[in-house]
């Protein structure tokens, strides 16, 4: 196996037989408490960001691997929807959860216009952008939870 396509697959996570995505998405935990403990919030999403394109790389080289269009083991998208949601979290590990139940939440049940991409857009960019959505839904919500909730929700 490529170690692309391995990466794809969330290094192997995408291969488990139930909640793929689930669990996928968990390597974005790790992955967000590295970048954020040494990236400001503005460096850690233009880091995200820029790197869109070897995402979209990254999905696609996993598609082809499995020869279909979005492949259930193929869960990197997710990883990476999951870091745009934590952009700019407080702290602690209720907004980590909170993120994660929110980003998992508009990813399965995919909002206008998440459903929409996922349906009408093929390759490593549809692969991609449906969850790149999903993780500003999140994100956004995110934000109104800890700028107005009364006291936030620090972890």
């Amino acid at each position: 196996m490529k170690p692309v396509v391995w990466l794809a697959e969330g290094l192997g996570l995408g291969r488990l037989p139930l909640a793929p995505g689930t669990f996928g998405t968990l390597l974005g935990i790790p992955l967000y408490m590295a970048l954020s403990a040494v990236l400001p919030w503005h460096l850690y999403l233009l880091v995200v960001l820029a790197a869109f394109p070897l995402h979209v790389w990254i999905c696609s080289v996993g598609a082809r691997a499995y020869g279909v269009g979005d492949p259930s083991p193929v869960v990197w998208d997710e990883v990476v929807g999951y870091l745009i949601a934590m952009t700019a979290a407080p702290p602690g590990w209720g907004p980590i959860v909170a993120g994660f139940i929110l980003f998992r939440a508009f990813d399965i049940l995919k909002p206008f216009p998440i459903g929409w991409l996922d349906a009408r857009i093929s390759g490593g960019l549809g692969i991609m952008l449906d969850d790149v959505v999903a993780g500003l839904y999140a994100l956004a919500v995110l934000q109104l939870l800890f700028r107005w909730w009364p006291g936030g929700y620090a972890g």
